[in-house]
């Protein structure tokens, strides 16, 4: 048996990067998810989506969140690089105060690391600048034509998405599967901000257009009757329940209202949509007395707030 002779090395930052990129983008559907959530956490109140082939060729992400300066732009595609994590009375990194949808910074650099990426991005008191990315390569800032004087936000364009690694394509599915994916990803996004206007466009065609219901909880009805259908509006109670610092609210179905499948059960655990087996057992088992076994109810728990049990 021959024993290895190989000494411990240092991996290149660019070959660290395409590993970490598998990790945080799986496929088209989770950059999306990735990006929405960045423009959510800049406090945008609109954001557009465009997608062609799936999310292979180009995905586009436009907000009018507070925006970045140049030097912001340099450091965003860096990893580890994030404005989302607070800082305690000493000065250190507070994990146990996270109030975002992220706060690892490996999105951007992720997929810079295995796309063609482009940033552009303007404050409201600044001027535009624009980044690029492609395989990990950076270029810019430098000014770019983006929005007017006074409009802040940011677009993000991702083109070719996998080309640095190209054997990652072949675990992409269809591009209808891919757009399904990235159109449940929005839908859940969505449902947690009614007070944010959301539109997806794959392919040049319409897929979803919802204008803000202007309050986060009073129009969060209207938001889920216009995803999920306007029968579940007509069929759906309130529920808002608070027991042992855990409080619940959102809207289930009459159980006269039920479906052959559970693709109508959407989870939100503080604003961060979920799927989780234990918490859709917990769905099953309160309907258990009122539905066939294999009929399943209809479901938006827009927020799940865990508290602690001192507050």
């Amino acid at each position: 048996m021959t024993i290895p002779t190989r000494t411990i090395r240092r991996l290149a930052e660019g070959t660290i990067n395409r590993i970490a990129a598998g990790e945080v983008v799986e496929r088209p559907a989770s950059a999306v998810k990735e990006l929405v959530e960045n423009a959510l956490d800049a406090g945008a109140r609109r954001i557009d989506i465009a997608v062609s082939n799936g999310g292979a060729d180009l995905i586009l992400v436009e907000d009018d969140g507070i925006g970045m300066e140049a030097d912001e732009l340099r450091l965003a595609v860096e990893r580890h690089a994030t404005s989302k994590l607070p800082l305690s009375a000493g000065g250190e990194d507070d994990l146990t105060r996270i109030a975002t949808l992220g706060f690892r910074g490996e999105a951007l650099p992720s997929i810079g690391a295995v796309a063609r990426l482009s940033i552009a991005s303007r404050t409201a008191t600044g001027e535009a600048h624009e980044i690029r990315v492609e395989g990990g390569v950076l270029s810019g800032p430098q000014p770019a034509g983006f929005r007017a004087r006074g409009q802040s936000g940011t677009r993000v364009e991702v083109r070719e998405l996998f080309f640095a690694t190209p054997a990652r394509l072949k675990f992409m599915k269809s591009a209808r599967s891919e757009d399904l994916a990235t159109g449940d990803v929005v839908k859940r996004l969505a449902m947690a901000r009614p007070d944010v206007a959301f539109q997806l466009t794959l392919d040049g065609r319409r897929f979803l257009e919802l204008e803000s219901e202007g309050d986060l909880f009073g129009g969060r009805l209207k938001r889920l009757a216009r995803i999920m259908g306007r029968d579940f509006g007509d069929n759906a109670a309130p529920v808002e329940i608070a027991r042992e610092g855990v409080r619940i609210s959102g809207f289930a179905g009459l159980p006269t209202y039920h479906r052959g499948n559970a693709q109508m059960q959407f989870l939100i655990v503080n604003g961060r949509p979920v799927r989780d087996k234990l918490l859709i057992g917990a769905v099953r088992g309160a309907y258990a007395d009122f539905l066939a076994r294999d009929r399943h109810p209809a479901l938006a728990c827009s927020s799940i707030a865990i508290r602690s049990s001192s507050t």
